[in-house]
């Protein structure tokens, strides 16, 4: 059934969506708000703020006569310092009153006695019954929260008593935050594997797309996924399959022009050898052109249409081989291969572009160099020569079908203008291209670049 027709019933509907990235995406959302609500509720539960301290003003007092060494239960720390800590009015009478209380239980004058709350963190005075008090006894003053005792010493020095810092690894924000850390690394590998599985059809598509601009003759992707991914899938199956037919069609429309071109240049050269010689022998080599373009349109189509097997290849090797047998035949053409290039593609078109190309480099340039190297994910071959070069406007127009430059009119070294369209539609139809530059130490250099192989096949 196709893909874009609509459900039959709810139980296909509810099919449909249950497969689709929508809904998969709402999954994932939902389980996300609910791990996070999870682990709201465990941090609510399981991590209590800590008590505000609350310490009695006999303890105070027994500590500070200690130096610390009893009372406050090792709460509170002892600085001596020169001159005491500011006092805030704002405590209003409660703290010089209390101040008052500690300096008689020490044995102090009142003035040696320095109270102050830190209201910003919630330093107030209540009254407690002490522990080890009878139920009736009196209730004793006690200081809540933070708070800073400055306290005269006879050798004239002040010791500063306040609560002792938690620190952080103390302190219950730290313990929300382990937990919090903690849920969230429980969620990780789940989610990887949901963010995997969610990736996974899209990188095929990708993969399906590379594929196809390497080889427009690869097979079209067959993708699992949610629905809207196999919907692209199936789009992505019908472009291929148009471009393909559109391709042959404009393929085998110029195949059939350069044939039947054939039967009138025939008759034309049949008529031209009743002619006179000063007219016959230009005509001649106009038809003889002629026909020698039609036979190259003619290969150049059964080329094209003749679908061969990617293979993984080691490029520098084919184009060593290929200078070699080119130099065999007394031709000036050398090639290094100086990494492993291994490409998936079609060795006969592949020897083909790299022989046009020594062919142009050796007739035009006098010689053939070719250096084959990596290039992060691409293999490049670069061919130079020691010719004069191209000018700038030409650099591109070389690679038009049937076109020549002015060096290169005569049938006899020039061709017929269709070995680089040759070479460009190959190395296009491998992912890659060529492209023709000026060396700046004079010749041409022709650049191709194709992607290596990385599938690790054997």
């Amino acid at each position: 059934m196709p893909l874009n027709a609509p459900p039959r019933n709810w139980l296909e509907a509810l099919s449909r969506l249950r497969r689709s990235l929508f809904a998969r995406i709402l999954l994932l959302v939902l389980a996300t708000l609910a791990v996070a609500q999870g682990i709201n509720l465990a941090v609510l539960t399981l991590v209590k703020p800590p008590p505000i301290l609350s310490i009695g003003l006999t303890s105070i007092a027994i500590g500070i006569e200690s130096g610390g060494t009893r009372g406050a239960n090792g709460r509170l720390s002892y600085v001596p310092d020169d001159k005491p800590r500011p006092f805030d009015p704002q405590d209003g009478a409660a703290g010089p009153l209390l101040a008052g209380t500690l300096a008689r239980q020490l044995g102090l004058p009142q003035g040696n006695v320095i109270l102050d709350l830190d209201r910003q963190q919630n330093g107030k005075i209540v009254h407690l019954i002490p522990r080890d008090a009878a139920a009736n006894a009196p209730l004793e003053p006690a200081l809540v929260g933070h708070f800073v005792i400055s306290v005269k010493r006879p050798d004239g020095r002040w010791l500063i008593v306040q609560p002792k810092n938690r620190g952080l690894l103390e302190s219950w924000e730290q313990q929300f935050l382990l937990l919090f850390l903690a849920g969230a690394v429980l969620m990780l590998p789940a989610a990887w594997l949901f963010a995997r599985r969610l990736a996974e059809p899209f990188r095929a598509l990708a993969a399906a797309a590379d594929r196809l601009g390497r080889d427009p003759s690869a097979p079209p992707p067959r993708i699992d996924g949610p629905i809207e991914v196999q919907r692209a899938a199936h789009a992505f199956t019908q472009m291929q399959q148009r471009l393909r037919a559109y391709v042959d069609d404009r393929t085998q429309m110029v195949g059939a022009i350069a044939h039947d071109l054939r039967t009138p240049l025939t008759r034309l050269a049949f008529r031209i050898e009743n002619l006179d010689e000063p007219q016959r022998d230009p005509m001649a080599r106009d038809v003889a052109e002629m026909e020698a373009m039609v036979a190259a349109t003619m290969a150049f189509v059964r080329g094209a249409n003749e679908v061969r097997e990617r293979q993984r290849i080691e490029l520098g090797s084919l184009v060593e081989r290929v200078a070699d047998d080119m130099a065999i035949t007394g031709r000036r053409v050398q090639a290094d291969a100086e990494d492993r290039l291994v490409v998936e593609g079609d060795p006969v078109n592949l020897r083909r572009l790299f022989n046009n190309l020594f062919d142009n480099a050796e007739k035009f340039g006098a010689s053939a160099r070719a250096r084959a190297y990596r290039d992060g994910r691409f293999a490049i071959v670069d061919i130079d020569d020691d010719g004069p070069g191209l000018p700038q406007g030409e650099l591109e127009r070389v690679f038009e079908p049937f076109y020549r430059t002015e060096r290169s009119r005569n049938r006899e070294t020039g061709g017929i203008g269709l070995g680089l369209s040759v070479v460009r539609t190959i190395a296009r139809a491998h992912g890659g291209d060529v492209l023709l530059e000026n060396r700046t130490e004079g010749g041409l250099r022709a650049r191709v670049t194709l992607p290596l192989d990385t599938s690790g096949r054997t």
